[in-house]
């Protein structure tokens, strides 16, 4: 695997261009998506969804981040890197075993966040129904 010394900016768009130019990870808040070309240089699209249940972004005053690391498990490369304050930092290669133990507590984090946010929380039900009550008092 090539390990490139490389700085990442930042590109906003709005829709991911159809060509990604390498050294750039675009971002489209809009839609919650990131997208690069693998930091090795073997120009495969890195697609990173957004948020609480996926990758979360950030940009800094040196670069952007994304967080957590990038683990490119179904390439050829099997790059495995971060990117951190606009510099690809990376990673340890994962054997094949601790690839499958990494995309099982993912599944694991996404279905406990999905399953959290299909569950109405106790606190805030009492505080509706507490509401509700109010409205037909005198």
């Amino acid at each position: 695997m090539k390990r490139l010394e490389m700085k990442i900016r930042l590109e906003r768009v709005y829709y991911m261009p159809k060509e990604l130019q390498f050294g750039i990870l675009y971002v489209s808040e809009e839609f919650d998506a990131a997208a690069h070309l693998c930091a090795c240089g073997c120009g495969a699209k890195i697609r990173t969804p957004l948020g609480p249940a996926f990758w979360r972004f950030t940009d800094t005053k040196n670069g952007p981040s994304l967080y957590p690391s990038v683990g490119n498990w179904q390439l050829n490369c099997q790059s495995h890197y971060w990117i951190t304050d606009g510099e690809i930092i990376w990673a340890e290669q994962w054997r094949p075993e601790e690839i499958a133990a990494g995309l099982l507590a993912q599944d694991s984090r996404r279905k406990a966040f999905y399953d959290r946010l299909s569950k109405p929380q106790k606190g805030q039900l009492k505080k509706l129904w507490y509401w509700v009550k109010q409205l037909f008092r005198n």
